[in-house]
């Protein structure tokens, strides 16, 4: 097909295309003439993988090359995917100086048993966290970590339980893609849905 025809089928405008082209986010198509090119399925996935990671996910296109290094890579282990996943949705300029945040972090973590490298973005994400909780005054916020690491558990095994009945590696790959991006979108959009029906329950006058 055509670039016409892939920014039809995808919903990207030609000039998002190119652009994708440029930075490396999509491979290039078949040469057919000095300034034509054929693409394929292949492409039109990518391309939907690339816009729903930019749109949905919204990623910067530095984290989508750093999440697409992972997709291309034979030898990244599912485990090490997810890492670099995870350090391609932190957010820039992680503040984990403030040593009480990080002793709460490492707190947690001792009482859950779980281990992490505090070096690793998941645990400078939480110390940044809990840094701003108490600067905006809210210093019992970590309280909270226990009642979230309940949750986050029972997700967490559907993550994996995703990724891993992938029927071969290349689509458990995309599956930690796919559960790692939309899975954070929609479950932030989940909570906000449960907040707003609990919400409406307790605070909706009685008829």
């Amino acid at each position: 097909m055509r670039i016409a025809e892939l920014s039809r089928r995808t919903g990207v405008p030609v000039p998002t295309i190119k652009y994708y082209l440029r930075e490396g986010l999509l491979p290039a198509g078949e040469l057919t003439s000095p300034n034509q090119a054929r693409y394929g399925e292949a492409h039109l996935h990518r391309l939907r993988l690339v816009r729903a990671m930019v749109e949905t996910g919204g990623l910067s296109i530095a984290a989508v090359r750093d999440v697409l290094g992972v997709l291309d890579d034979p030898d990244k282990s599912l485990h090490k995917a997810m890492g670099t996943v995870t350090a391609a949705v932190a957010p820039p300029n992680l503040d984990d100086s403030d040593e009480v945040a990080r002793e709460q972090v490492r707190e947690f973590l001792e009482s859950r048993g779980w281990h992490c490298n505090p070096k690793s973005f998941a645990f400078k994400s939480l110390v940044s966290v809990l840094t701003t909780a108490r600067e905006v005054g809210h210093h019992e916020f970590f309280r909270q970590l226990d009642t979230y690491a309940e949750v986050c558990l029972r997700l967490a095994e559907a993550d994996l339980d995703y990724v891993l009945g992938a029927p071969n590696q290349d689509a458990a790959l995309e599956g930690v893609v796919v559960g790692s991006v939309l899975g954070d979108a929609a479950v932030a959009a989940v909570r906000r849905l449960a907040r707003r029906e609990l919400s409406s329950r307790l605070t909706a006058p009685e008829c």
